[in-house]
């Protein structure tokens, strides 16, 4: 019973992390390609915010529980770009940007909660769970953004490998990628990734701390 009341009061606190990374992730991806001339996301109504516009069940569910997942795809149409490549690979690196800097001002958010005196039981208990809902926050942010580097489709990492590859391998590669898809699930599940993503995410969360800590 102990364990599920935990593993419930996990799950709420990184619920708010899970709906904001996803929707501004998303969000960014759109608003990338409207500025390059692409009113696609636009039309659809998917400039928005909105975490109801913006989740894919499964890749919801994967975040809320194994710390890596994805969203539902903001669609966008190359042929609007000047150059397609750069285009494409612009609008896919605007969502790993986007958690990064929601995870580098999470930091700061966090070095100002810390700082704050708690002169009352509750207030030190308050202080407590906020300045654990700001990491889960930082590290979520930070951690999804390492994760959709790697360039595995569907991954934005893939999108942007885009313009360092010939188009006929990347063609090639895509006609994949569903399959690919169903496989990283499965890794992913596995842990496969947890320690490289885990190490390189902590090393990213340091560096915010120790950038802040040189500010005050």
């Amino acid at each position: 019973m102990d364990k599920i009341l935990i593993w419930l009061k996990d799950t709420l606190m990184a619920l708010p992390a899970v709906l904001i990374a996803l929707s501004f992730h998303e969000f960014a991806h759109g608003y990338a390609s409207w500025k390059l001339g692409d009113p696609t996301a636009k039309n659809l109504g998917r400039l928005t915010l909105s975490p109801f516009k913006h989740l894919d069940p499964l890749g919801f569910v994967c975040l809320l529980f194994f710390g890596f997942g994805w969203a539902k795809p903001v669609p966008v149409n190359a042929r609007y770009y000047k150059n397609p490549r750069v285009g494409m690979a612009i609008t896919a690196a605007a969502g790993p940007l986007m958690n990064l800097v929601l995870g580098f001002f999470g930091v700061l958010v966090y070095k100002l909660i810390y700082l704050i005196p708690a002169t009352t039981d509750f207030l030190l208990n308050f202080k407590g769970v906020l300045l654990e809902m700001v990491l889960i926050f930082c590290t979520l942010n930070i951690s999804l953004c390492v994760f959709n580097l790697i360039p595995i489709p569907p991954l934005d990492g893939s999108r942007i490998a885009f313009i360092f590859m010939p188009p006929k391998w990347y063609f090639g590669i895509m006609k994949y990628e569903r399959y690919i898809y169903l496989g990283l699930i499965v890794l992913m599940m596995l842990g496969v990734f947890d320690s490289t993503i885990g190490w390189l995410s902590r090393k990213i969360l340091i560096g915010f701390l120790s950038f802040w800590r040189l500010i005050f």
